[in-house]
């Protein structure tokens, strides 16, 4: 098994087609069908089912794509690192989750790379899951999330404390006076999907189970345009609304019979050991 077959294992997994995996890849369609028979066979799982025109990942394939793209993770982190020694005397990875890069991280970037000009800095954006396993891996020396990871051999400590807030566009707002917990259901709620964070069991339960929204996303930061836009309400992390709540632009609803939970931010390193 080496990275180019997985990287080809990878490929055909997004495009779910043989043809067309060979030509982004500018190899033959015959290579393709043998690196991939050869993994199945090393592994002596099937990783794909197969019809005439396209493929689709197995059970077993849905597992093993996880680990071949921490592999391939693994790879292009050890070439940077290799070559970044020629220029800077140390590199430092970390992972961030947009709304907390947002809302609480840019400043401290700034200020690092203003003060550690011998270092290279690597950011990557993206979701708690992700993050988590990546400082797990050693693919990320400090990661900043909305989910804890308690695991020997690793330090966690609240980075940050958000006040969740219920806002609204201050043009119409109808809730001028607040709102109650059964209103909820009836507004034109518009979701974030804070799926990994204690927040997004609260918001979830309070509306009916299995209660369909009509507009989803998994990135509050994009979800402001829509609020701006379209109307609505939304729980959001106020830091993220404070600019909008400042130019007047969105309004913070009050909760007349319930309260919200705070948003903790963590920030999780492996920690060292010591003689």
């Amino acid at each position: 098994m080496d990275t180019q077959t997985l990287k080809t294992f990878l490929l055909l997994a997004k495009l779910k087609n043989f043809t067309k995996t060979a030509e982004q890849l500018y190899i033959a369609q015959s290579t393709v069908t043998n690196r991939i028979s050869e993994l199945e066979t090393e592994l002596g799982k099937a990783l794909f089912t197969r019809d005439k025109r396209n493929v689709s990942l197995t059970a077993e394939g849905l597992v093993f794509e996880k680990y071949a793209k921490r592999i391939i993770s693994l790879e292009d982190c050890a070439f940077q690192d290799i070559n970044s020694i020629k220029r800077y005397s140390d590199t430092v990875h970390i992972g961030t989750t947009n709304t907390i890069y947002e809302c609480h991280l840019y400043p401290q970037i700034r200020n690092w790379l203003e003060s550690h000009p011998d270092s290279a800095l690597k950011v990557t954006i993206g979701h708690s899951t992700e993050l988590l396993q990546a400082v797990q891996d050693g693919i990320m020396d400090t990661v900043y999330s909305y989910s804890p990871l308690y695991k020997k051999g690793f330090s966690c400590d609240i980075f940050a404390i958000d006040e969740l807030i219920l806002v609204t566009r201050t043009v119409d707002n109808p809730y001028k006076k607040g709102i109650l917990k059964n209103e909820l259901a009836k507004s034109k709620y518009l979701f974030c999907n804070f799926a990994l964070q204690e927040v997004g069991s609260f918001i979830r339960e309070l509306f009916p189970a299995h209660y369909s929204f009509q507009f989803e996303i998994d990135n509050s930061t994009k979800l402001i345009p829509y609020l701006l836009d379209l109307g609505g309400i939304s729980f959001l992390p106020e830091s993220l609304a404070l600019p909008y709540l400042k130019d007047g632009s969105l309004s913070k609803i009050s909760l007349s019979d319930f309260e919200a939970p705070k948003i903790n931010c963590y920030k999780i390193e492996k920690v060292q050991a010591s003689l």
